[in-house]
């Protein structure tokens, strides 16, 4: 996995939880700083801005290499994403992610109503290959995009961070590929960082691809059958609402880590 792909999954996957269903009026303002680390060695840091209130969201994510991975490369990312919560429900409105290396910069805008795809704009575009499993209509409805895909609100009439927190799949569209993101509780564990102190549940998660992605490219392949991806979910401040606090994904070169050094709810 490229560290533009790996930085779209951090703010898109791990950055967006971001919803609230409790007839309280609750908003709060997140602040999140996350080290970005692949087997052991820090590679970058992702940055992540969000306001919440319990009928809309918005979001702003950033990851970038630093360190002696920024002299090798200076891939970097950017995504932002806004929308309603209805019901309990994320209904994203808009979403667009930025990717950037020393030799290309790729930007996806998508436009979206009532959890169905109304424009995407993609430039430049992707090149057409005789793998890559054809779109159809129906995988552009009933999705979330990135930004949204993790947006997480907390079990009912139960603990946060209980099991509810992680059961379920996540049905995403990123502008070009349909997958689902599947959670399993695995269990509940206490963190302490600047700004947090309490627990987070631990979820696993499978990446199910679904169309728009190379069938016979070895990372498709690879993380199909990736069975070490974890996702660690902690309550936002007064809301009823999880966020990735820390997650973990085997790559083809080894285990990449974003892990919150910072989890702030704030105004400043």
């Amino acid at each position: 996995m490229g560290f533009h792909r790996l930085a779209g999954f951090v703010a898109g996957l791990a950055v967006a939880c971001l919803v609230a269903w409790s007839a309280p009026a609750v908003a709060e303002v997140l602040h999140a700083t996350y080290g970005i680390s692949l087997i052991g060695l820090p590679i970058g840091v992702a940055e992540v801005n969000a306001n919440i209130a319990n009928n809309h969201y918005s979001v702003d994510a950033q990851a970038r290499l630093s360190g002696l991975a920024s002299l090798v490369s200076n891939s970097r990312g950017a995504s932002t994403g806004a929308g309603q919560i209805i019901d309990g429900r994320i209904v994203p409105s808009s979403f667009a992610t930025t990717a950037s290396n020393a030799t290309m910069t790729r930007t996806v805008r998508m436009a979206l109503s009532a959890n169905t795809v109304t424009g995407v704009d993609i430039a430049p575009p992707f090149d057409d290959r005789p793998d890559r499993v054809p779109l159809t209509e129906k995988d552009k409805q009933n999705i979330v995009d990135p930004v949204g895909a993790f947006v997480i609100p907390a079990p009912a009439g139960a603990a946060p961070t209980s099991a509810g927190a992680c059961n379920r799949t996540l049905p995403v569209f990123d502008g070009y590929t349909r997958f689902d993101i599947a959670l399993a509780y695995v269990g509940e564990r206490k963190v302490k960082t600047k700004g947090y102190s309490g627990p987070v549940a631990i979820c696993s998660a499978r990446y199910v691809p679904i169309s728009g992605h190379r069938r016979d490219r070895p990372a498709t392949k690879f993380m199909a059958d990736n069975k070490d991806i974890e996702v660690w979910l902690a309550p936002i401040g007064g809301t009823n609402v999880l966020m990735p606090y820390r997650i973990s994904v085997r790559t083809m070169v080894g285990i990449a880590v974003a892990e919150a050094t910072e989890f702030r709810v704030g105004d400043k």
